[in-house]
């Protein structure tokens, strides 16, 4: 306890039978009173008012001027510091466009930077975005997500019927236009088949924290049912039946976004005050893990965006994700345009619909097309949603800023 936290205390008590006479009676001066008596520096003055809120305010002035300026200074530039670090730690999210870019340059000019985060780190890496994600929101909120049956079957139309068409559309081009081998046009559409992305349900925490429940469950809907649907399109579009692996898929969503959204949850239900202890910390952190998850497939995939027919692909994949975004936009606006909330659900689908797990797509080239350019769409692919998605994070998030503005 400190000398000045003592000497209230004593005060305090060596007051307190006088204070509670002054309580029980209305004495038109405290100077007159024969149980108390203030020294002349503290400042009382009586106006008729509460004598408990005289005596506080006689404590507290007396005890303000017994701290010092030095002292008084000192503690206001302790807590304006302490501030400022809460405000740099929350408001990194927005510096989260700015790394995903300078992520994708350097693992361009030096791919060694991200090659070792390798696969097997992909995994724990959105788990833990979806961790932040789980300490950020409440149980309540996915609860009042199931009461939105029309988005969440917006958003898998968007997956697995607005997405699969353009993938055919620009892998027919890709062919007839641009003269690719059929392989390449092969990995577009096996790029458009697949479920949707993690990233997309941090994409939609960071511009509309209220509806990331809303994404998730669009998410996990749209992967655990890739297991069926998935194959089916391969088929329709390829040509070619892909067995997928439905139990490696189920333990997929399990472990990257099931497990670790309920932990959060229930650290934020249940312990509070760790969760408040640690939320200023995930923003910076999930702005580093995103940066590793962008430029780690790219540094690990370069020489196949460098070949010759890297460029073609890159255009096209650039046009197939771009053409999504903007349709899961229009899209869910002419569907809900009388909706209160019809400008979140429209960034919500959007992102649904742009961003997919074109790592799935990747896995599934590699391992089930024995051309290794199958798999150069679905590389490219993960690089460039990533930009587009959370360049859209920055763009939507500013406008709303100048909205509240």
């Amino acid at each position: 306890m400190s000398l000045n936290s003592k000497f209230l205390l004593q005060q305090q008590q060596q007051y307190h039978q006088g204070f509670k006479i002054l309580h029980q009676k209305s004495l038109p001066c405290f100077d007159q009173h024969p149980f108390v008596s203030f020294p002349k520096k503290w400042k009382c003055f009586h106006s008729g008012g509460n004598s408990r809120l005289l005596i506080s305010r006689c404590i507290s002035e007396k005890f303000s001027d017994s701290l010092g300026p030095s002292d008084s200074e000192s503690l206001e530039n302790l807590k304006q510091k302490e501030n400022t670090l809460l405000t740099i730690l929350k408001g990194a999210n927005s510096f989260l466009p700015h790394v995903v870019l300078g992520s994708t340059i350097l693992a361009l000019i030096y791919p060694p930077s991200f090659t070792w985060f390798t696969n097997r780190y992909y995994s724990p890496a959105l788990g833990f975005l979806m961790f932040a994600v789980g300490v950020n929101s409440s149980e309540k909120d996915f609860l009042e997500a199931f009461k939105k049956p029309a988005a969440i079957f917006a958003g898998y139309i968007g997956q697995f019927a607005v997405k699969p068409l353009l993938g055919y559309l620009f892998g027919t081009l890709a062919m007839t236009v641009f003269g690719l081998p059929t392989s390449l046009a092969a990995g577009i559409m096996l790029t458009s088949c697949v479920s949707g992305a993690q990233l997309s349900n941090y994409a939609t925490f960071l511009t509309d924290p209220q509806m990331a429940p809303l994404s998730i469950v669009m998410t996990s809907l749209s992967t655990a049912t890739a297991v069926f649907v998935t194959p089916i399109l391969s088929l329709l579009l390829i040509g070619k039946k892909l067995p997928v692996d439905v139990k490696g898929m189920v333990s997929n969503i399990l472990q990257i976004v099931v497990a670790p959204v309920a932990g959060g949850l229930l650290l934020n239900r249940f312990f509070p005050r760790i969760c408040n202890a640690i939320r200023p910390l995930l923003p910076p952190l999930s702005v580093f893990v995103t940066a590793l998850c962008v430029g780690a497939p790219l540094a690990i995939n370069i020489e196949s965006l460098v070949s010759p027919s890297g460029m073609s692909v890159l255009l096209l994949m650039i046009a197939f994700h771009l053409s999504a975004f903007i349709l899961g936009y229009l899209l869910s606006g002419i569907a809900f345009h009388k909706a209160p909330d019809v400008k979140p659900l429209q960034r919500t689908l959007s992102y649904e619909t742009g961003m997919q797990s074109s790592l799935l797509a990747l896995a599934l080239a590699n391992k089930f097309f024995q051309d290794p350019l199958v798999g150069v769409p679905p590389a490219i692919s993960v690089v460039i949603m990533s930009l587009m998605g959370f360049s859209l994070v920055m763009l939507w998030a500013k406008k709303k800023e100048t909205v509240i503005g």
